[in-house]
């Protein structure tokens, strides 16, 4: 697909909340600096350190924010899906990116940047409720993240982890999680060595409560596996 094309596209549909709340005379201006980039799995969208210049949204494909903790371990601090902006937060308090962002799968993202948005901040009040409401939302889930990493016991951060991927993803045709993450990206999204991410799993598939094949993960019983997450053991 062409470039303006894909641009047209983009803002027209997956961008369209965004791009309604410019005027005309912004969106041509914004329509100059818009970018559309893809990313293969793997791929560093941006490092941890590096300045902090666009909003992004991802228009395809799957992202991890990860940040590096004691002893060059790595925690999975979000998820991005489809239609989920990311990357702005350094900016606005004008500092480096805090984390890494990197591709989970094959991605396309949409980059605007910050300096133009921030312009428009100051006349378009619209705008900068946008970003407020953005930022709101951010700050609830990582205050739920919170409580569940540093309460609950290994078995009740796994059974959350699988929960949150399958309602963060869906399902594929075979009624797998729609998230192939490997045992170490489990195991730092729920705050734990690879090793016990290993056992934890094996155990839960031992007691019927999740079906393995290799990273297609499917939950069997939801009851029993929600009791587990919900109480933490």
């Amino acid at each position: 697909m062409a470039r303006p094309t894909l641009i047209k596209n983009v803002i027209k549909g997956e961008m369209a909340d965004i791009w309604n709340l410019f005027t005309q005379e912004e969106k041509a201006e914004m329509l100059a600096h818009f970018e559309v980039k893809t990313f293969k799995k793997d791929n560093v969208i941006y490092k941890e350190g590096e300045d902090s210049k666009y909003l992004m949204c991802l228009i395809k494909g799957k992202v991890k924010l990860t940040k590096e903790g004691v002893g060059g371990r790595y925690q999975i601090i979000r998820l991005i899906r489809p239609l989920q902006y990311f990357g702005f937060h350094p900016y606005f308090a004008n500092i480096p990116y805090t984390a890494n962002a990197i591709t989970i799968e094959s991605s396309v993202v949409a980059f605007l940047p910050m300096s133009i948005l921030e312009n428009y901040m100051y006349k378009n009040s619209k705008l900068s409720h946008f970003f407020v409401k953005q930022t709101a939302g951010e700050l609830l889930h990582s205050d739920n993240m919170i409580v569940s990493l540093t309460q609950k016991h290994i078995r009740g951060r796994l059974a959350e982890s699988l929960f949150r991927l399958r309602d963060f993803y869906g399902l594929s045709e075979d009624g797998t999680i729609d998230a192939k993450f490997s045992r170490e990206d489990l195991a730092n999204l729920s705050n734990m060595t690879t090793s016990n991410a290993i056992r934890t799993l094996s155990a839960f598939a031992k007691e019927n409560l999740i079906e393995v094949n290799g990273r297609n993960i499917k939950i069997t019983d939801e009851e029993r596996l929600s009791k587990i997450s919900k109480f933490g053991w």
